[in-house]
């Protein structure tokens, strides 16, 4: 079952850890990847309902990665979340025409992280 599975995709591990931390006391099962490369590969072995994902990456940007993403997973049920300190009213704008949900904007809240997630369980 796959209704509970998260990937926390961030290159600073400190993020990563975080809200991996929060994810499970939610109730998820969280796996890590430190770029978008990663994330594709974990992405292609596993089925997430829910992926955070940080914008600013050493190559493949959060951006790209949510594009691809996208494409490598049309018929299951993700839910993208970008997870950034960039949360300008035109970023929000450019992030959802790519591809994301919504915005989980750094640092992270577990109260905003519960309204953004409590729906997917």
């Amino acid at each position: 079952m796959t209704d509970r599975n998260a990937l926390v995709v961030d290159d600073h591990p400190t993020n990563r850890l975080l809200a991996g931390a929060l994810l499970k006391k939610l109730g998820w099962t969280v796996r890590e990847a430190e770029s978008g490369e990663a994330a594709l590969t974990l992405a292609a072995q596993h089925s997430f309902r829910l992926v955070l994902l940080d914008i600013s990456m050493p190559g493949l940007s959060g951006e790209e990665t949510c594009v691809a993403l996208r494409q490598g997973q049309a018929e299951r049920q993700m839910h993208i979340l970008a997870y950034t300190a960039h949360a300008f009213p035109e970023d929000r704008l450019r992030f959802l025409a790519v591809g994301f949900d919504d915005i989980l904007v750094k640092p992270i809240n577990r109260q905003r992280l519960e309204e953004l997630v409590g729906h997917l369980a």
